[in-house]
């Protein structure tokens, strides 16, 4: 027996206790109702998968108006429920307006078992396939917001950024391709998401690929998609990922390293606005923006040979430079701080706390990792913190001695060594082979600077 909810609206007695005796054997809940006044105070108990409706209800009714206008009612009322059509035969161009109406099908009276049994069978299963895309879309849309909430934070007061913003936001409304130029870890991908968020398209998927992960093999296959048996291991169907993101933006990151070999296949595309699943002929319409990314110089890369030039005008009708940290001087505190907030919490030490001139020293450092390299360095300071307060050691980096200068700390050399060597041996808990390790030193290079020491 098949689970569904089925209701037979019908005048006729006759009529409702034959369906309901035959369908009663193939689905497990079955109602009947005769007065079609009574349908808003079922829907308030039910929502029925199928609805069997008749066309005519009061005496002396063949235009079949009443089926019509009941049939408009419930799919305000209950869009997601499916209706099937029970006529006459002189009412078939009736029951075809209804199709147009909203209806899913039609029967005639009387009918034959094995029509009425497929009728709603396949309603049915329109009707649960309706609800998995409904699920399937939500949860794309709940899972698409939950990750832009961990990427919608761009923190930053410094001209340079200011001025990024400014730019991703006047040409976020515009469906223009951008390209996002700039050194690794300096947050483009952020600024990809802040742009989607803030176009026409912010309901729609935001996709990304790292050109640079995928290889030359699989770039059609992960970008294009393929059919079944199109190669030795396509043993399903896959759609790529510029078909996924029909509709929203597809994020090219890490272009500057796709191979030459398929700058062309990635151009025809963006012309040409359709692809091929690899094995078909058939061409798939794509309607996407497009946002890329590099941290290579690709106008150099053109003019070596190395990079498409069409393919460079293709994608930059929008040029964005992202500053590195080491150019965001007056960012690096309000952003430590961010980080010390999320790691705090995350490993379950809220009370770490981090004084304002030990947060200005970190704009000493030239940070080569950028913003990267910075939310780590805050993620190991937090681990390795025993105290309630991190101190400039805590973060290990490696132009120490300029810092303890800065602080007003001893100059000698001598002494920062120590306490460089006592942080490493405290990280370890004693451990002098990890302590080494971390030093980069040799076990006996380090047991002799402990007995120089002392320690």
């Amino acid at each position: 027996m098949e689970k569904g909810s089925i209701l037979i609206v019908d005048d006729d007695e006759d009529v409702l206790t034959s369906a309901k005796l035959f369908l009663e054997q193939q689905f497990n809940s079955v109602k009947t109702e005769s007065n079609p006044a009574n349908l808003p105070r079922l829907f308030e108990k039910t929502d029925f998968d199928v609805i069997l409706l008749d066309m005519n209800f009061s005496k002396g009714k063949t235009d079949g108006r009443e089926g019509i206008s009941l049939l408009e009612r419930i799919v305000e009322q209950s869009p997601d429920t499916i209706v099937i059509l029970m006529t006459a035969f002189g009412e078939i161009d009736l029951a075809v307006k209804g199709i147009k109406k909203g209806a899913f099908d039609f029967i005639l009276k009387p009918w034959k078992n094995a029509k009425l049994l497929a009728s709603v069978s396949s309603a049915l299963k329109y009707r649960k396939s309706k609800q998995t895309v409904k699920r399937l879309e939500n949860t794309r849309k709940t899972l698409s917001s939950d990750l832009d909430k961990i990427f919608q934070e761009i923190i930053g007061v410094s001209d340079s950024i200011v001025k990024v913003i400014s730019t991703i936001e006047k040409v976020a409304k515009t469906d223009a391709n951008v390209l996002l130029m700039g050194e690794n870890g300096t947050g483009k991908e952020l600024l990809a998401r802040l742009l989607h968020r803030k176009s026409d398209r912010s309901d729609q998927v935001f996709i990304s690929a790292d050109m640079g992960a995928l290889h030359e093999n699989l770039f059609e296959s992960e970008m294009f998609g393929h059919i079944k048996g199109s190669f030795t291991d396509a043993k399903d169907d896959k759609i790529g990922r510029f078909e996924i993101a029909n509709g929203g933006t597809i994020f090219l990151d890490e272009i500057g390293n796709l191979a030459y070999s398929l700058q062309s296949k990635l151009l025809s595309a963006l012309e040409k606005r359709v692809i091929n699943r690899v094995g078909s002929n058939i061409e798939i319409p794509i309607d996407i923006r497009l946002v890329a990314a590099t941290n290579m110089p690709l106008q150099k890369m053109v003019a070596e040979g190395k990079f498409r030039e069409d393919l460079f005008y293709r994608i930059n009708t929008f040029e964005v430079h992202v500053p590195p940290l080491r150019e965001r001087l007056d960012d690096i505190p309000l952003l430590a701080e961010h980080f010390l907030k999320t790691y705090s919490a995350k490993y379950n030490k809220p009370r770490i706390r981090v004084k304002k001139s030990t947060l200005k020293l970190l704009t000493k450092h030239r940070w080569p990792g950028n913003i990267r390299e910075l939310q780590n360095t805050v993620e190991r300071a937090v681990v390795l913190c025993d105290n309630d307060e991190i101190v400039i050691d805590d973060f290990l980096l490696k132009n120490h001695e300029l810092q303890a200068a800065e602080s007003g700390g001893n100059l000698n050399l001598d002494e920062i060594e120590k306490t460089i060597i006592m942080k490493a041996l405290h990280k370890n808990n004693g451990n002098v082979t990890k302590a080494a390790n971390d030093l980069g030193l040799q076990r006996n290079a380090l047991y002799r600077r402990l007995e120089k020491y002392g320690l």
